[in-house]
């Protein structure tokens, strides 16, 4: 029997008809003689909802208690749907990140998995039973429920498949797999049968909403096969796994942009060693990510350090570096929340020359002016402008040729 952790989203159980349809799903997993652990996220936009009630009360409602009201999303699911494979006739039992022992750092609202205790779930898998565990949260050393940030079912399950030596972990959502850009801007998206984890990775630091981040690189780091299917269940959806070095990959597998982007300028920056990092060390140790970072040639004897952070982030990095410029004698913080980030991912970059050309050609001809830029071997993001952000998506979709399964 091989053991299968199969993820459900909001989305997937929005309802309780889509709690037994999900149910359906696992019953029809359990019938392939497989054995199954059920994560599941809050109920459709029951997280948002929680977090409008929040700031309602409060304005700064602090960290510690939306981990505790955000945390109940999931318990009501994790609940509901041990009740509806117990109608179908399977032993299921729900547990909360605290119960499993989901073991984490004490850092509320975007709390690292540091241990996952597995005795009490084998044991209940290995009595023939159906775990069904509350995605997105866990607990720290003192008893603390804590909560990994959005998307954290992800992380969730994939924690649990690398705990439990799952032979693979499926991601259940409302699309069937992972296309070459988000199909809703681009009617001719192709979906991809397989991605690398260096690819997928890249994608979902750049934007693409399929997959959290911090799940995909816990799945690449412990090898563990990651599949995004439909919630039906239905077909093969895109298996991310390890690049095979005997298929020629595409030059460019896909297109990621993200509209939740901000840019963040301080001026006159003493040009001297340590004075980038020390605008810097605030933001990162609050636990926001800065993503591209420019800095301009020295002039009398100051620079300009840009950087971006996402757009949740900004009042906070602004003022973070804001705090920092004034003990720097910097200059002065200006802030631009209406800009996205558009990459193109493949892992065939690596072996191709004038991709970068093409895309900054292909912008030109559609008067698309770039902001900054950040690349890897096998990403290339520019900052726009938010209102051209959907125009830069089609006209690189095209002359990349990703509407087409041989695309080179």
């Amino acid at each position: 029997m091989g053991l299968v952790v199969q993820k459900f989203g909001g989305t997937s159980v929005a309802s309780v008809d889509h709690l037994r349809r999900a149910a359906g799903v696992v019953a029809r997993t359990l019938a392939q003689g497989r054995q199954v652990v059920v994560v599941v996220s809050a109920m459709g936009d029951a997280t948002d909802r929680l977090a409008s009630l929040a700031r309602q009360i409060s304005t700064s409602p602090g960290r510690r208690e939306m981990d505790m009201l955000l945390s109940s999303g999931e318990q009501v699911s994790v609940a509901l749907m041990a009740m509806a494979l117990k109608a179908l006739g399977h032993d299921a039992r729900s547990y909360l990140g605290s119960q499993v022992r989901i073991l984490t750092d004490s850092v509320h609202s975007k709390a690292h998995i540091r241990e996952v205790e597995t005795s009490r779930l084998g044991a209940y898998l290995a009595s023939g039973g159906v775990p069904v565990v509350a995605g997105f949260q866990g607990v720290d050393a003192e008893g603390e429920i804590t909560t990994f940030g959005r998307g954290g079912s992800d992380t969730t399950a994939v924690a649990l498949a690398a705990a439990l030596g799952a032979d693979e972990c499926q991601i259940l959502t409302d699309v069937d797999g992972v296309y070459t850009t988000d199909p809703r801007l681009v009617p001719e998206a192709r979906r991809l049968d397989r991605i690398t984890f260096d690819e997928m990775i890249e994608l979902a630091s750049q934007g693409s909403r399929v997959l959290q981040i911090r799940a995909v690189k816990f799945a690449g780091q412990y090898n563990v096969p990651l599949r995004v299917l439909h919630m039906s269940g239905e077909g093969q959806g895109t298996l991310i796994t390890y690049e095979e070095s005997d298929v020629e990959s595409p030059v460019v597998s896909g297109i990621a942009f993200n509209r939740d982007e901000a840019e963040i300028t301080v001026t006159g920056v003493p040009d001297r060693p340590g004075a980038a990092a020390a605008i810097l060390r605030p933001v990162s140790d609050a636990r926001i990510q800065v993503d591209m970072i420019v800095m301009n040639s020295p002039r009398d004897g100051c620079v300009d350090l840009s950087f971006s952070v996402g757009r949740d982030d900004f009042a906070e990095a602004v003022a973070l570096a804001g705090h920092a410029a004034v003990a720097l004698g910097a200059g002065e913080v200006r802030g631009n929340d209406t800009v996205a980030k558009v990459s193109i991912v493949g892992v065939g970059m690596r072996t191709h020359a004038g991709i970068a050309t093409r895309l900054f050609e292909t912008l030109a001809d559609e008067g698309i002016n770039v902001g900054m830029v950040s690349t890897s071997e096998i990403k290339i993001s520019v900052l726009v402008a938010e209102s051209e952000m959907e125009s830069a998506v089609r006209a690189l979709h095209r002359v990349f040729l990703l509407d087409r399964p041989d695309s080179p």
